[in-house]
C-alpha cells in the first residue's frame, strides 16, 4: 500500500490497563511506533483518560455521559481505526475497558459501528493474555466494529518486552506483521469502502421503542 495514503490515516492506540508502566502499555507504544514507521498518523492515549464512574441509566438520563466516556467517543469518531492492547483479567475483560465500551455504546450514532480495530495483550503468564481478547472481541463485534482476524498475544511478556522492542526476533517479527497487514486493511476499506448497512441491535425481535437501536 501506498505510504503517502497512509499518512492521512489516524490509528487510536491505547492499554486497556489504568497502571501507567504496564506491559500492555508498554506494547501499545510499540505498537505505535510501529504504525508509525509504516507511515500513518497515531494518537496514543491512556486508559486513565477514559475512565468513567460504573455505568449507570439513571445518572445517563440525570447528568448525560461523564467526561471520560465523551474523550473516548471524540477520539474514536477522529481515528480511522483503533488498536487496543488489553490485560486479561480473571480469563476476561478488564472492567474498566467493558464499563468505558458501555458508556460510549450510548450514543447514537455509537462509533464503534465501521470501526477498524486490532486487539493486542502482553502478560506474563503463557497464555499471553488471549482469554482476555477472545471475551473483548463479543461487545465490539457486536457493536458493529471490524475487529481484525489475527490478534496478538505476548507471552512471558515481562521477559520479551525491551527498550528496543521484544527480545524473541521471529515474535518481533510477527507483532510487525501483524500490524503492517492489519494498516492494509485499514487503508483499503478507508479509501474503497464497502455499502455500509445499518446497526440494529436485538436483532429479529419485535419492533419495540423501548429496546430498539437502529443507526
Amino acid at each position: 500500500m501506498s505510504s503517502t495514503s497512509r499518512k492521512s490515516l489516524l490509528y487510536l492506540v491505547f492499554a486497556a490497563s489504568l497502571q501507567a508502566d504496564s506491559l500492555n502499555a508498554r506494547l501499545a507504544k510499540l505498537a505505535a511506533r510501529v504504525i508509525e514507521t509504516n507511515g500513518a498518523r497515531v494518537d496514543l492515549a491512556t486508559m486513565s483518560e477514559f475512565d468513567a464512574p460504573s455505568f449507570d441509566a439513571d445518572v445517563e438520563r440525570n447528568k448525560g455521559l461523564p467526561a471520560g466516556a465523551q474523550r473516548f467517543r471524540s477520539r474514536l469518531v477522529e481515528a480511522n481505526a483503533v488498536v487496543i492492547v488489553s490485560p486479561e483479567y480473571n480469563s476476561s475483560v478488564p472492567g474498566v475497558l467493558k464499563n468505558a465500551i458501555d458508556w460510549v455504546s450510548r450514543y447514537s450514532p455509537q462509533p464503534f459501528n465501521e470501526l477498524q480495530g486490532l486487539l493486542m495483550s502482553a502478560s506474563p503468564s503463557m497464555i499471553g493474555g488471549n482469554r482476555g481478547l477472545w471475551a473483548l472481541r463479543v461487545p465490539l463485534e457486536h457493536l458493529g466494529a471490524r475487529i481484525y482476524p489475527d490478534m496478538f498475544s505476548l507471552a512471558q511478556a515481562h521477559l520479551e518486552l525491551q527498550d528496543d522492542g521484544i527480545a524473541n526476533e521471529q515474535l518481533r517479527q510477527r507483532f510487525e506483521t501483524n500490524i503492517s497487514n492489519f494498516m492494509d486493511l485499514v487503508e483499503a476499506a478507508t479509501n474503497y469502502p464497502c455499502i455500509k448497512t445499518e446497526w440494529v441491535e436485538y436483532l429479529g425481535q419485535l419492533p419495540d421503542p423501548s429496546i430498539d437501536r437502529v443507526e
